[in-house]
């Protein structure tokens, strides 16, 4: 018998099940039950309904937990500054080829063609999120403008670009770039003579 979790106040609970749930997603799809959820959870399948009130409440809220910034901002807080550029860009697309890759896989396993309506729905949103991320990133390159062509900014659209395609398993016939690939293309073409000798 799995181990009950303690007691959690309800915005916990919220989020615990979100989080168990979401790797189910990737196996089952929507077809993931309340038993896996609860087991996977440690909780009793009643304790789903307490906090939600069924279970595509609980998958929706989950798909929108995987497509907000805020974790992945967390994490690009953890890159070592004190890295050289370059270094700090592998750091940074391998981040953000992870969570593209998830993303991708999700999709995929709802059978959707993109993100689903629900977080489509909210624009604005989705806006803000894709700045909150492009504002993170750009302040670790900043340090380092002068080595570049371009402002900061530019150097994280061409990279967010790059990380995208070069992580999607149809648009590169299954043949992913690392992350190194994808930055050193990205500062070939960006990086004055002076930031490539650096």
């Amino acid at each position: 018998m799995t181990p009950r979790a303690p007691a959690l106040p309800a915005s916990e609970r919220r989020l615990a099940l979100i989080e168990a749930t979401l790797p189910l997603l990737h196996q089952h799809g929507r077809n993931v039950t309340t038993r896996q959820i609860a087991d996977a959870a440690g909780v009793a399948e009643g304790t789903i309904f307490r906090v939600f009130n069924s279970k595509d409440e609980l998958v929706d809220e989950a798909v929108i937990h995987a497509f907000r910034s805020g974790t992945f901002v967390d994490q690009l807080a953890g890159v070592d500054t004190t890295l050289p550029l370059r270094d700090r860009l592998v750091e940074i697309a391998a981040l953000m080829q992870e969570r593209f890759i998830s993303s991708f896989g999700l999709i995929r396993a709802l059978g959707m063609m993109g993100p689903p309506d629900i977080v489509k729905a909210d624009a604005d949103r989705r806006r803000d999120w894709r700045r909150h991320v492009a504002h993170a990133i750009t302040a670790l390159i900043e340090p380092d403008a002068d080595l570049l062509r371009v402002p900061p900014d530019e150097v994280t659209r061409a990279l967010r670009l790059l990380v995208f395609a070069g992580s999607h398993a149809e648009i590169t016939d299954g043949e992913l770039m690392t992350p190194e690939e994808i930055v050193d293309t990205v500062l070939l073409g960006l990086m004055t003579e002076r930031g490539r000798e650096y």
